[in-house]
């Protein structure tokens, strides 16, 4: 399957049903589904040499966690009702109760942290929608890492329209990390490999 993400718009109307729907989906491994504008969105999970930029921010993040709190990457789904969306983030970080359920869907508000590796196919919707929804549900840091243009741009002070700031850097240098972390990110290393 191309990297282009594969779209499924529905008639169904109600967020609920489509979340459903996505429960019902076999994708075959190395695919992830989430609900964009009202559209269940298949696209490819990451290349393999972004499993090492991720390893690295959780690796930086980690010891600067608020309590209670864990970061992994995953295929895990996190859920915003109000705005009918549900995203699987590359890199998520939220309070260790968020995951004390047997459902398949996190609450997205339960985020302290997420991070974004772009890729052509996901690139506008990890730039728009995702930055909107992450900043509206009151997720304090918004980490994207635009694959393409090798830079890294970290969104803070979640707002009701999204977020109030941001910093760009290109990939090798250091970024600030705001509270809830208050860290330096080091951004060596997150190229891709040259063939």
């Amino acid at each position: 399957m191309a990297e282009r993400p594969t779209t499924h718009g529905t008639e169904l109307g109600d967020f609920e049903e489509m979340l459903n729907l996505l429960d019902e989906l076999e994708l075959r491994d190395g695919f992830k589904a989430e609900i964009i504008r009202g559209n269940i969105v298949v696209s490819p999970w990451s290349k393999a040499f972004h499993l090492d930029v991720m390893e690295l921010v959780c690796e930086q993040l980690r010891p600067h966690l608020p309590a209670e709190h864990r970061i992994s990457y995953g295929p895990f789904l996190y859920v915003f009702p109000g705005v009918e969306r549900a995203y699987g983030p590359d890199i998520h970080a939220a309070h260790r109760s968020a995951s004390r359920s047997t459902s398949s869907h996190l609450d997205g508000e339960a985020l302290s942290f997420v991070a974004e590796l772009t890729s052509s196919s996901t690139r506008d919707d990890d730039l728009t929608d995702k930055a909107e929804t992450y900043g509206k549900a009151g997720v304090p840091v918004y980490l994207l890492l635009d694959m393409q243009e090798e830079q890294a741009t970290v969104f803070s002070m979640p707002s009701a329209k999204g977020y109030e700031a941001r910093e760009t850097k290109p990939f090798g240098e250091k970024l600030s990390v705001p509270a809830p972390f208050d860290c330096v990110l080091d951004t060596t290393n997150f190229t891709a490999p040259r063939a």
